[in-house]
Order: C-alpha cells, then sequence, then structure tokens
C-alpha cells in the first residue's frame, strides 16, 4: 500500500502548471492577435498616407498652375496677392468654390462668379495648402446642420452682422466700392467659413467674440429666413424704408402725375 501511495504521489502535476500553460496559451495568442492588428492597421495607414499624398501633391499642381502668380509658389505672397500661410484649408474652400479665386482681375473686392474648379480640385488644393501652413479647418457638422436657437442667432445677427449685411441679410453698400454681398443663397460652410476666416472687409469672429454655439445659433438663424416664405409679397430686396419709398416715389407720385396729365388733357 505505502508503494502504490508514493507511485501516485510521483505522477500528480504541481498545481502552478496548469496556470502556466493558461497563461503561455494567453501570451501567444495575444501576441499573434496583436502582431495581425498591427500588420492590417499598417496597411491600411500605408493606403490612407498614399490616398493622402496623392491628393495634396494634386492640390499642390493645381495651386501652381492657377494661384502661385499671385500667391507665390510656397504661399509666401507676391506684390499682386497676399501670402496664405497660416489661411487654412477653410479659407481655400471658400474663396475658390465660391468662384471668387482666382481672381478676375483687380478691383475694390473680389466679386462671385462662375466656379472654375470642381469640388474635388478644390479639396484637393485646399489639402494642400493645409499641409504647408495649416489654418482654419473644417467645422464639426453640428454647427453647419441649420439646427440651433432661431431667435437667439437672430439677435447675435442683428448685434454683429446686420450693420453691413442688412438686417435682412440682404447685403448692403461699403466704403471705396466695396460691398457686404447677400446670404439668401450662401451655404452654411460658406458663412461658418465667412466668419472664421475673415474674407473682403469682413472680420474674423473668433471663439473669443462668438463661440462655437453662437455661430451654429447664427447659421440656423440665416437658414430660417432662407427658407422663410415671404407673406407680404415684393421684398423690394429686403432693402426697408429706402426701397420701400423710391416705389412710392417712382410708381405712387408718378401715377398720380400720369392722372393728373389725363384729367388735364380731357378738361381741354
Amino acid at each position: 500500500m505505502a508503494r502504490e501511495k508514493k507511485t501516485r504521489n510521483n505522477g500528480r502535476r504541481s498545481p502552478l502548471a496548469a496556470v502556466a500553460l493558461i497563461g503561455l496559451g494567453l501570451l501567444l495568442t495575444g501576441g499573434a492577435y496583436a502582431g495581425a492588428s498591427a500588420a492590417v492597421a499598417a496597411t491600411t495607414d500605408s493606403s490612407t498616407s498614399v490616398s493622402a499624398a496623392a491628393d495634396t501633391d494634386t492640390g499642390k499642381k493645381l495651386f501652381q498652375a492657377n494661384c502661385a502668380t499671385c500667391h507665390g509658389m510656397d504661399l509666401e505672397g507676391t506684390a499682386n496677392g497676399p501670402s496664405l500661410v497660416g489661411v487654412g484649408e477653410l479659407a481655400v474652400e471658400f474663396q475658390v468654390s465660391t468662384g471668387r479665386m482666382p481672381l478676375q482681375m483687380q478691383g475694390p473686392q473680389a466679386p462671385q462668379k462662375p466656379v472654375q474648379f470642381t469640388e474635388e480640385q478644390t479639396r484637393d488644393m485646399a489639402a494642400w495648402v493645409q499641409s504647408v501652413a495649416p489654418g482654419a479647418t473644417y467645422p464639426a457638422e453640428n454647427i453647419i446642420s441649420g439646427e440651433g436657437d432661431v431667435a437667439r442667432g437672430a439677435e447675435l445677427f442683428r448685434i454683429n452682422c446686420a450693420m453691413c449685411h442688412n438686417v435682412a441679410a440682404a447685403g448692403g453698400a461699403l466704403t471705396e466700392g466695396k460691398y457686404a454681398p447677400p446670404l439668401t443663397s450662401t451655404s452654411p460652410l460658406h458663412i461658418y467659413a465667412a466668419m472664421v476666416t475673415g474674407p473682403q472687409n469682413m472680420p474674423v469672429f473668433n471663439n473669443m467674440t462668438l463661440t462655437e454655439q453662437d455661430k451654429q445659433d447664427i447659421i440656423a438663424s440665416l437658414v430660417f429666413t432662407q427658407q422663410e416664405v415671404n407673406p407680404g409679397g415684393f421684398t423690394l430686396g429686403s432693402l426697408g424704408p429706402v426701397s420701400e419709398g423710391l416705389f412710392i416715389w417712382i410708381f405712387g407720385i408718378g401715377a398720380l402725375v400720369a392722372i393728373t396729365v389725363w384729367i388735364t388733357a380731357k378738361s381741354n
């Protein structure tokens, strides 16, 4: 009996052996998984980098062929155009996709005109400018969604923007042949871009002046104005008493003069 007990004890494994085997298995499995994940991630990153490089390369060629004459080969600016260092991709998106750039001719202000580049080409140029000299970038989707506090946005617009763009966002004249364009058909992205980049004579509204929530509410207010149906008939440019008074003067008094002349001619 004693001999059998000794044999049985010699064949028994240590309790730590099972733990060691489980740990080794987990280590090997985890290592294999980590290696596979790293390989997949490296492949994905490589593909993304190649795609981004292709986009920026195309953007660089487009920029140098169409914009470098005024802004310089490396965005340094020339006597005919300002430096673009630090303006960012959002400024390029605004200027190019609204047709303001390339500039047709020198003048007090760059007017909107038919767009010369596709959306993809514009994004490529913007990506290259951003890669060379980073600046303002695209906003979060919720900011330009058109969803916000319309009443609060209208108040902020009247305080900060209406003196140039008119309380109805119909635009207005400035000094020296310059003007604030109407916002009646401007996209939410371009409204945001104008606030952030300050094109033409517009000041830059950074987050210290107008928070992201303020900008979202202003955009919501303008989108509401664009979609609002005017129940009063002719808006006369939404320029207020000026256009209304001119209409009354020309057509109202003109009609009275015409009737007076007709009555006089009839009596004679």
